[in-house]
């Protein structure tokens, strides 16, 4: 802990110096270190009723925008000082998301609003308030993404269409913060980085990277062009001359009795399948009032086991040679056939070239998501024009909380993986306890019992036990076979010397003052029964 409080110094101390040094090598910046309310204006829309919240992030001092409720809308947005062009230049969009509680069905995207209409109020933000780029984090079901989606206007037909980046990187499955950084160059590409590797890279010309493509197709089908009523797509068509052979019988079974079979020798017609349990008693507490009349449970016939058979024999089924089944007439190929149909093209009316994707400018920020999950927090969302700034600020702002949260959660996983080891050796001491429950070792069982009980408080002997239970079987199985008499000896030391004692203070202290106790009783020892019940 005194090294994770250092740590979260150094990086405080860090980030102070970063935001004076880089702040303003910045477009944008905003570290939600101070209150975002006045600065970030939150949806008066009804159905956007999600409360956000200052909030620290877990285990450190650094603050964020977090989501504060479950399965709730929410919507918030921030003006930019000046609207940013994106045109022949390049701009990188950057932010941290930290899933706190995961992330099951929901989005934690932003939004980079293009200029709104006239009259339009922040306050009215929602999910119908236009953009010019929606990028980060979202799953749902199948959906598991980091968006990129472009709305770029048709310079044709003045119509905005949503181009979705194909193949995007998937969404870390974890509770850490982690960084999404998207890279537009004026070369027309852009890059996808996850916390500061490259996870995709595209162009934004390319019909590859982009669905539906930024550039239309050069034709398109005539939706006007219909199918001529006489197309016959039909490429086999049934034989019109064809004629059902006169031997042909549709009736004939599939399967007929096979008159060969003989019925097995030794097959026993009067015994049953099944007879009742002679073993089966009726319960003291059954009430032929109330349950009816006892009937003991069946059992397969003991009788039948040896013999090939009981009851009524049958001859077997076999396949009917004779079967043919419904006739329909051979498929010859079709003359008339013309293939499947489908309209002419014709010229894309909305077919345009260019060199260069005409940007939106940005106006805004908002971040306007439907989620299940609580606990996502968005930190230190970044506009910057150059890649080396995005790539400081990661280093400075996000690289120490990062390396504090994939520590604790390795000693998590450790401390986990431990658990795990624990439990196994539970099931091996179970599976002891029904080995020293079994009849031929009743004489021994005390001993193996008390043998047991020391390994559960001590379970770096573990591999003793085991071979000491080991040997009182084969001993007993040994007298069993050739008639001996002794009874095998069970060493209590030897077990306890099998494995080293660990140097973490194993076997001492109240570990001993308990098997003093147990030597002292005079009760026989603990049974499998008290010991679950304890």
């Amino acid at each position: 802990m005194a090294i994770q409080g250092k740590t979260m110094i150094i990086a405080l101390l860090a980030c102070f110096a970063f935001q004076i040094c880089f702040s303003s090598d910045a477009i944008f910046y905003e570290s939600f270190e101070d209150s975002f309310e006045g600065r970030w204006i939150v949806s008066e829309k009804d159905e956007y009723n999600g409360v956000w919240k200052l909030s620290k992030s877990e285990g450190h001092d650094d603050h964020g925008l977090l989501v504060s409720e479950k399965a709730r809308k929410y919507a918030i947005v921030k003006e930019l000082d000046d609207v940013l062009n994106l045109k022949d230049k390049t701009i990188v969009l950057q932010f941290e998301v930290r899933l706190q509680n995961g992330l099951e069905c929901g989005g934690a995207y932003l939004k980079y609003l293009r200029p709104q209409d006239a009259g339009w109020k922040a306050k009215e933000f929602d999910n119908d308030s236009p953009y010019a780029i929606m990028f980060g984090p979202d799953k749902c079901g199948s959906t598991n993404k980091v968006h990129f989606i472009l709305k770029h206007k048709n310079p044709k037909n003045g119509e905005y269409v949503e181009h979705h980046l194909k193949s995007p990187p998937s969404v870390p499955s974890d509770k850490l913060t982690h960084v999404y950084t998207a890279i537009l160059t004026p070369d027309n590409e852009v890059r996808i980085l996850v916390d500061g590797e490259e996870k995709k890279k595209a162009n934004f010309l390319s019909s590859d990277d982009f669905e539906p493509a930024l550039i239309p197709a050069k034709t398109i089908p005539d939706p006007n062009d219909k199918k001529p009523e006489d197309w016959d797509e039909r490429a086999k068509i049934p034989d019109a001359d064809a004629v059902k052979p006169d031997d042909w019988d549709e009736d004939a079974p599939m399967e007929i009795e096979d008159e060969e079979a003989v019925k097995p020798e030794g097959w026993l017609d009067d015994e049953p399948e099944e007879v009742d349990d002679p073993e089966a008693t009726k319960p003291e507490d059954w009430d032929d009032e109330e349950d009816g009349e006892f009937e003991a449970p069946k059992i397969d016939n003991p009788k039948c086991e040896t013999a090939p058979g009981c009851g009524e024999w049958k001859k077997p089924m076999k396949k009917n040679p004779a079967y043919k089944g419904k006739w329909h007439a051979p498929l010859i190929d079709n003359p008339n056939y013309k293939g499947i149909w489908k309209p002419q093209d014709i010229p894309n009316p909305d077919y345009f070239e260019i060199e260069k994707p005409d940007f939106e400018p940005i106006a805004a920020i908002g971040i306007e998501i439907w989620t299940m999950q609580d606990g996502i927090l968005f930190d230190n969302i970044l506009i910057a024009a150059d890649e080396k700034v995005a790539e400081s600020y990661r280093q400075t702002a996000w690289k120490p909380k990062f390396d504090v949260e994939k520590e604790k959660e390795m000693a998590e996983e450790a401390a986990a993986g431990s658990s795990d080891g624990l439990s196994d050796f539970k099931k091996i001491f179970d599976l002891l306890y029904k080995i020293a429950d079994l009849p031929f070792l009743s004489a021994y069982n005390p001993k193996i019992i008390e043998l047991i009980e020391k390994g559960e408080k001590q379970p770096n002997i573990t591999i003793g036990i085991l071979v000491s239970v080991v040997i009182v079987i084969l001993t007993v199985l040994f007298r069993i076979v050739f008639g001996g008499k002794k009874r095998p000896v069970i060493n209590n030391a030897e077990a306890t010397t099998v494995a080293p004692e660990s140097s973490n203070n194993q076997g001492s202290g109240e570990e001993k003052e308990d098997e003093k106790e147990k030597d002292d009783a005079a009760a026989p020892p603990r049974r499998r029964v008290s010991r679950r019940d304890n």
